[in-house]
């Protein structure tokens, strides 16, 4: 059975709790005759709450439990008793999670803070008992309202990362290698394309406790805005990243041209939203251990003029100079 690590687009079915109906009823007490109505009000029923909650890192658990239901409110009762009130479902989302309508395509909201909530689904209002409906020409009132029935709404759930830096690159430039290495997050490696299947959030901490959110993105292939490799899925989760970092395999491995695949996936980011061309970056050059590397450099530098650092993210090396420049960028010059 396929297992299911990471869901990041999930179609969530939601419905709200019924109000309660109010209730007819009469006093029947003894000595009191002529009681009159005493029919108490119905509850109203519970609502449907989206709450972030920074804990979260994916949308699986809705993945698994689709159907999120408040509880319904209770009737009225005789002795002008109030039906009680429908609990409230919440459900917990990551931070960075978009709520549009499925059917309409009506944007609802999304979730940016930890703590914040968005209500999707409103809890039916309670109808009223036959005791409001007494009068000097209707003492002995039969009537009553129901409670608002609710409908259930379907809603699309979509996970943009929030992370400061976004690692960018082919597949197997190095990204999960440089992740590993600057944070605690342990991606898979592995000498073959595409090992990185879903984005992976690690840490980076400082000695001074400063700490950045680094976003290693499955790795992209021309025509990603258009899809082409799941490319929709990976691109949107670079759209809320501060910091973009281009991870170059500089060393040229199945003859790609390192040049060539700076220019193309800065295209690619482009075509898929125009803002991300505003996005600060840095420039990667990996693998300078390989033989190769020091020629492609020599021609990146003359076709774009970048800066650029070197790095292998496999020895660790070039490394410092890298946090220390996000570091000087996040949070000044120390």
């Amino acid at each position: 059975m396929k297992h299911v690590v990471f869901k990041d687009r999930v179609k969530l079915y939601v419905r709200a709790g019924n109000g309660g109906n109010g209730c007819v009823s009469f006093r029947r007490e003894k000595f009191i005759p002529k009681g009159g109505p005493d029919g108490g009000d119905g509850g109203n029923g519970g609502s449907v709450i989206l709450k972030c909650d920074a804990n979260e890192d994916s949308l699986l658990p809705l993945y698994y439990k689709p159907h999120q239901r408040a509880q319904h409110a209770q009737h009225g009762m005789g002795s002008q008793c109030n039906g009680r009130n429908g609990a409230d479902c919440v459900a917990k989302l990551p931070i960075g999670t978009v709520i549009t309508d499925a059917e309409t395509d009506e944007f609802l909201g999304e979730l940016l803070e930890d703590g914040e909530e968005l209500l999707v689904a409103k809890g039916g209002k309670g109808g009223i008992g036959n005791i409001h409906f007494k009068s000097s020409t209707n003492q002995s009132p039969r009537e009553f309202t129901e409670g608002v029935k609710t409908e259930e709404k379907i809603l699309w759930l979509e996970l943009k990362l929030m992370a400061d830096v976004g690692l960018v690159g082919y597949p197997n430039a190095g990204k999960s290698t440089l992740l590993s290495q600057l944070t605690h997050a342990h991606p898979k490696i592995a000498p073959y394309p595409f090992t990185t299947i879903n984005p992976i959030v690690g840490t980076m901490e400082y000695e001074n406790f400063s700490r950045l959110k680094i976003a290693d993105i499955p790795g992209l292939i021309d025509g990603a805005h258009e899809g082409v490799g799941l490319g929709h899925q990976f691109l949107r989760h670079i759209e809320r990243s501060k910091f973009i970092l281009f991870i170059l395999d500089m060393a040229g491995t199945d003859q790609r041209n390192p040049t060539d695949d700076f220019l193309h996936l800065k295209e690619e980011l482009r075509l898929h939203l125009e803002e991300l061309t505003c996005t600060p970056y840095l420039v990667l050059a990996n693998k300078m251990d390989e033989p190769a590397a020091a020629e492609h450099l020599k021609e990146f530098k003359e076709r774009t003029g970048e800066t650029i650092y070197e790095i292998s993210a496999e020895l660790g090396e070039g490394l410092e100079p890298v946090k220390d420049f996000l570091y000087g960028h996040f949070f000044g010059k120390s």
